[in-house]
C-alpha cells in the first residue's frame, strides 16, 4: 500500500523498517522490479542537479516514483544522520561526493548500507565495492590550448618551480576535501611514484625532512602561491579563457571542458608524470531504515548502467562499472586517458578522514600569496 507522498514538501511517511544489503544476494531484476512497485516512492540525494532528471527517467522506465534532490555532501550527511537519529527516515538513496565522511559518519554508524548488484560485481574493481562507488569524478591538470600546442607541464614537480609561482589555479584545499584526500591517497599508496617522478625530472633523489615525498610536494606547491578559487568555474576561467593574458595551468573537474564549445580553451595535461589527476569516488548508499529497500536497490542498479549514468557521464564522470564507457558527447576526451589518472583506494578511507586536518595544516603553514 502506498503511503502519502507530498512532492512539494518532499516528505515520505516511513514505517521505519530495517533491512541489510548483502553483496552475495542472488540477483533477479524482474523480481526486484515487481517488489519495488509495491513500495513507497523514493527520495534520492546527489551533488549534481542531473539527479533530478535521472530520477524522472527512472520513474518513466520502471513506473516507480523517484524524486531527485541536489545537495552538497555535508548537507546530505546531516540530513541522513538526523533522520536516522530521530527514527524518521525519509531519504532512501544518496550519492555522496565525500567517501571518507560517508564511511566514518554514515556507514560505520549503521545509518546507511552499501549494496553491490550481483550481476555487475565482476565488472567493478574491488577498490570500488566497499563501499560501492557509483561514479568516479576526474579532476585533471589542465592548460590553455590557445597559448600552448601541448601542456607545458610534463611532470608534477614542475608545478613547484619558480616559473609557475602564482601561475597555478585550483580550488582552495581548505574548502575542497577532495584535494586533501588526494594528498593522503598519494602519500599512502603512490609515494614511491612521487619520489620516482622527482628523480626522473631532476636526475637525483629527493631529500626532504617531511614524512613523505608527497608531503614535500604539497609543501612546495603551497609555497609557490597558487591562485586559490572558491569554485571550479573560477579556476577554469583563469586557465582557459580565450583572452587570458597570464599563462596559467591548474586543477579542475572535467565538467568544465563543456565550456570549450562556448570559446574556452581547455586541454588535458595528458602523459604528465606520475599521473594527470585523480578519480574521486562518490559512494552510492541506501538508508538502513528505508521503507523501500527494493526500489532503492533498483535505483542503484539503474545508476550502474550506461542508460542510468549517462547524464553525469556527459560531464566526464565515470561509472565504476567497467563495461560502461563515457558518452560520445563528453567534452574533455578523458576516456582515452583513464589509465593515467590516480585511482582512490577505499581501503584507506579511515586514514583519509583522520589525516585531513594534518594535510590542511601542512598546506596552511606553507601557503604563500
Amino acid at each position: 500500500m502506498k503511503m502519502k507522498y507530498n512532492l512539494l514538501a518532499l516528505s515520505v511517511v516511513t514505517a521505519g523498517l530495517s533491512f541489510t544489503c548483502h553483496a552475495n544476494e542472488s540477483f533477479d531484476l524482474q523480481s526486484m522490479i515487481a517488489a519495488a512497485k509495491k513500495e513507497d516512492p523514493i527520495i534520492v540525494y546527489a551533488p549534481t542537479g542531473k539527479i533530478v532528471q535521472q530520477a524522472k527517467d527512472f520513474t518513466a522506465k520502471y513506473g516507480i516514483e523517484a524524486v531527485g534532490i541536489k545537495a552538497k555532501a555535508p548537507h546530505i550527511i546531516e540530513i541522513i544522520s538526523r533522520e536516522a537519529q530521530a527514527d524518521n527516515v525519509k531519504a532512501d538513496v544518496a550519492l555522496i561526493e565525500d567517501a571518507p565522511a560517508t564511511q566514518v559518519q554514515l556507514l560505520k554508524k549503521g545509518y546507511v548500507t552499501s549494496w553491490v548488484p550481483d550481476d555487475m560485481k565482476q565488472d567493478i574493481s574491488q577498490d570500488n565495492q566497499n563501499p560501492l562507488t557509483v561514479v568516479l569524478a576526474p579532476n585533471v591538470w589542465a592548460y590553455n590550448t590557445a597559448q600552448y600546442s601541448t601542456c607545458p607541464i610534463t611532470n608534477i614537480w614542475q608545478l613547484t618551480e619558480p616559473k609557475w609561482r602564482h601561475k597555478i589555479a585550483m580550488q582552495d584545499p581548505l574548502i575542497k576535501p577532495l584535494y586533501v584526500d588526494t594528498f593522503n591517497q598519494m602519500a599512502s599508496h603512490y609515494d614511491d611514484q612521487m619520489a620516482k617522478a622527482y628523480q626522473a625530472l631532476y636526475g637525483k633523489a629527493l631529500k626532504t625532512d617531511e614524512g613523505s615525498a608527497t608531503a614535500e610536494f604539497v609543501k612546495r606547491l603551497a609555497q609557490n602561491g597558487p591562485l586559490l578559487t572558491k569554485s571550479d568555474g573560477d579556476a577554469a576561467q583563469a586557465i582557459g579563457a580565450p583572452d587570458v593574458k597570464d599563462s596559467f595551468v591548474g586543477l579542475i573537474s572535467t565538467a568544465k571542458f563543456r565550456e570549450n564549445k562556448n570559446g574556452m580553451k581547455l586541454g588535458i595535461c595528458h602523459d604528465m608524470k606520475p599521473f594527470i589527476g585523480s578519480l574521486y569516488p562518490s559512494p552510492g548508499v541506501i538508508t538502513t531504515k528505508t521503507n523501500s529497500p527494493n526500489a532503492s536497490k533498483l535505483f542503484i542498479h539503474y545508476l550502474m548502467t550506461a542508460e542510468g549514468i549517462k547524464l553525469q557521464g556527459i560531464d566526464g564522470k565515470m561509472s565504476s562499472n567497467q563495461k560502461v564507457a563515457l558518452p560520445a558527447e563528453e567534452a574533455s576526451g578523458i576516456q582515452q586517458y583513464r589509465t593515467q589518472l590516480m585511482t582512490f583506494k577505499t581501503s584507506s578511507l579511515n586514514s583519509d578522514w583522520q589525516q585531513r586536518q594534518d594535510w590542511m595544516d601542512l598546506w596552511s603553514l606553507n601557503y604563500q600569496r
